[in-house]
């Protein structure tokens, strides 16, 4: 069976959510400067909404000019704090400085999606999830990135859900696979729509 759609995404949850929900895809990560990208955007004042959307779609467009001619979804997840950007933690320090910045607060994890057919976007969703961290000791802190680092440090929040980074939460508001980095439901409800999926 030849892939349904092309993943523009090296994101190996990403590929798993979609072939566990029986979506045949491909791989074919984009390479995008998504640093400049991302502080080019917060320069002239984009919402956080605004830059996952747009690096999403330059995934998808990237590997659209390729012309594989299949469908294309580009995908891209930012973490935002009362409105600001906050980048993935390159190292140790810099995951437990940013974990520090997000204990007791309400943060935001926003999931974009992008799908492109024949060079154009034919579709688009980001989901929001609302996460609020608990009052957790440095120690533990220090203990749990020390421990998780080499799973958590492709992460946008220096945790995964799925792990033990669930225990650094008192409450999650929102779907869990916009929270691991896809708005699912949302995709597959168009991908049936559209009849790439079977009803």
């Amino acid at each position: 069976m030849s892939a349904q759609i092309i993943l523009a995404s090296a994101s190996e949850i990403r590929a798993q959510l979609l072939t566990n929900a029986g979506v045949n895809c491909s791989i074919i990560p984009a390479r995008i400067d998504e640093e400049s990208i991302k502080l080019s955007l917060e320069a002239e004042g984009a919402p956080p909404r605004d830059v996952a959307d747009t690096l999403a779609e330059l995934k998808a467009r990237k590997i659209a000019e390729k012309g594989q001619g299949k469908l294309v979804l580009g995908c891209d997840q930012v973490l935002a704090l009362k409105g600001k950007v906050l980048s993935k933690p390159e190292t140790q320090v810099e995951a437990i400085n940013q974990l520090q910045l997000l204990r007791t607060e309400t943060h935001q994890l926003l999931s974009s999606a992008v799908v492109y057919e024949d060079l154009k976007p034919v579709w688009r969703h980001v989901g929001v999830a609302r996460l609020t961290m608990r009052d957790f000791s440095d120690d533990y802190l220090n203990d749990y990135v020390s421990r998780n680092w080499e799973s958590i440090r492709w992460s946008v929040g220096g945790y995964k859900i799925e792990e033990e980074g669930i225990r650094l939460f008192r409450m999650i508001q929102g779907d869990t696979f916009v929270v691991q980095g896809l708005p699912l439901l949302e995709l597959l409800s168009y991908l049936t729509l559209r009849g790439t999926l079977p009803t």
